[in-house]
Order: structure tokens, then C-alpha cells, then sequence
């Protein structure tokens, strides 16, 4: 499992280059490591692709074995539609993993970085 970071906003290239160096650093010091980053330019944004459906989805997907979109709509009582759609803003954005047919989660924490 690995944990996913989000940043909403400030320097993103900067934080970029510097989570870059220190993943260099790390791989020098032989350590194993699996770290998911996404940047956000605004609060909206990131409000945009994680609304309390889309959290709620990935929720479920994280604690349950999911085979289909068909399948994670009647789990949850929603429309087919609306989470075909969430499932591709999630996988489209790195949140979501629907390799192999199915669908994953894999991770135990995502954690929000807001800079002002």
C-alpha cells in the first residue's frame, strides 16, 4: 500500500523538484518506496474530482472487492451512469486504479497539502 499526497496550489514545480531529490536520495540509500503526488492549481479544482460521492466511492473500493462499475453502483444504490462517470474522474486523476478488469484503492491515507 502506499499513500497518496495531494497539493492544492503554492510553488507546484518547486515541490515537484524537491519531492523529486529527495526520492533520488532515498533510492541511493537503497530504501523501497511507492508515493502517489497530485497537484491541484486551486481549492476548486480539487473540489471538482473529490466531491462526497466520489470520496464515498473510493471508500468502498478500498475496503471492498469491486469487478464492475455495475456491480459498485448497485453496492453503493446509485445510478450506473453517474458512477461510470466518477470512476473514470478517479481513475483519470490517479486516484482509482481499473487495471485487469477490476477496481482498486490501494492505499491507506490521502493526505492534503493546501499552500497560501
Amino acid at each position: 500500500m502506499t499513500d497518496v499526497k495531494i497539493t492544492v496550489g503554492g510553488a507546484m514545480e518547486e515541490d515537484a523538484s524537491r519531492r523529486f531529490v529527495d526520492a533520488w536520495h532515498r533510492a541511493e540509500r537503497g530504501e523501497t518506496f511507492q508515493e502517489r503526488h497530485l497537484a491541484f492549481e486551486s481549492w476548486d479544482a480539487l473540489a471538482r474530482v473529490l466531491t462526497g460521492k466520489r470520496m464515498e466511492l473510493l471508500h468502498y473500493v478500498h475496503r471492498n472487492k469491486v469487478g464492475s462499475v455495475r456491480a459498485l453502483a448497485k453496492a453503493l444504490g446509485r445510478d450506473y451512469s453517474n458512477v461510470h462517470a466518477d470512476v473514470q474522474m478517479l481513475a483519470s486523476a490517479g486516484l482509482l486504479d481499473t487495471a485487469d478488469g477490476g477496481m482498486r484503492a490501494d492505499y491507506d491515507v490521502i493526505e492534503t497539502r493546501i499552500a497560501i
